[in-house]
């Protein structure tokens, strides 16, 4: 299939744009919105007393019997651990994206604004894994990485997964975040480090997002159909996966809280799945009208708690 055939297909959202002028369109923005985070944010200003580190409201106990029993000082030191804990699986996902990204433009023109994006966008996400590994440093927190199984699990899915799998992929790790990192940056509870380091990457992120976006839509539309229906079940059982390394059980040791009991009260938490619900719907109604959430792919997403 030509660029002149594509051209003229169409989904659900209409007709499909052209790759090369998206990819334009991005490097330009690059070129205007960019930035070097250990010269954009203040790294030795110290932390505000009293000030959060996660919007309340998006603490994964947050309403819950344990948290109204919760001192203050004991919400707000979760919210810095939790902080640590997103920041740590934002770096593991980030670290997947890239190599996903390098693949997928391997046996693409070089010379092509497509390919040229790409590289570029690989230039920030190298800089937001930087940035989110000196926000860790700078607090009093661990590193948190992903459990063991998940981690071969990301091994396995970077290893066999389909280009329109990789971008399914791409924007759920994307979005969801992007979706809470909205509400953290211009929220003045929260602490300005915290605020500075997710407008960047909102910022950046956007035109990542536009970038899975058009080239997911591309993807459904020419790729064989073997290829379409693996994605489906591949990317719902990524929601799976991202489902539960969203939460990192050991925050709630690290803060002098019983990790099954808590992890059992954020599982029955009502507040909490419309949350995940909330943060996931702009890319679950995007991905329903191109036909990624069909099938087996539907009902795992369902499961994952990422879809009412």
């Amino acid at each position: 299939m030509t660029e002149a055939d594509i051209d003229v297909l169409r989904d659900a959202l209409g007709q499909l744009k052209d790759r090369e002028q998206v990819a334009e369109r991005l490097l330009a923005s690059s070129a205007k919105h960019s930035f070097d985070p250990d010269a954009e944010l203040d790294w030795d200003a110290p932390f505000e007393e009293g000030k959060w580190f996660w919007p309340p409201e998006l603490v994964s106990l947050y309403d819950t019997p344990m948290w109204r029993r919760m001192s203050e000082e004991q919400r707000i030191l979760l919210s810095q651990h939790e902080a640590a804990a997103l920041a740590s699986l934002g770096i593991w996902f980030e670290i997947i994206l890239m190599q996903l990204l390098v693949r997928h433009i391997y046996d693409k023109p070089a010379t092509s604004a497509h390919v040229r994006y790409a590289l570029t966008e690989i230039e920030d996400e190298c800089r937001h894994s930087k940035m989110f590994a000196r926000l860790i440093s700078r607090g009093d927190t661990p590193w948190y990485p992903v459990s063991p199984v998940h981690l071969n699990l990301g091994r396995l899915f970077k290893t066999i997964s389909t280009t329109p799998g990789s971008f399914t992929a791409t924007l759920l790790g994307e979005e969801v975040l992007d979706w809470m990192q909205r509400l953290t940056f211009p929220d003045e509870r929260v602490q300005p480090l915290v605020r500075g380091v997710t407008r960047i990457h909102v910022v950046e992120e956007a035109r990542h997002v536009r970038y899975a976006r058009e080239e997911l839509r591309r993807q459904m539309v020419t790729a064989p159909k073997w290829s379409q229906e693996f994605t489906r079940v591949t990317s719902g059982e990524f929601a799976r996966v991202f489902a539960i390394a969203f939460i990192n059980p050991e925050v709630y040791t690290n803060v002098g809280l019983d990790r099954r009991a808590a992890m059992a009260q954020v599982k029955a938490s009502g507040h909490r799945r419309e949350v995940m619900q909330s943060g996931a719907k702009r890319l679950t109604d995007f991905l329903d009208e191109i036909g990624v959430l069909r099938g087996v792919g539907r009902r795992l997403w369902r499961s994952s708690g990422l879809l009412a």
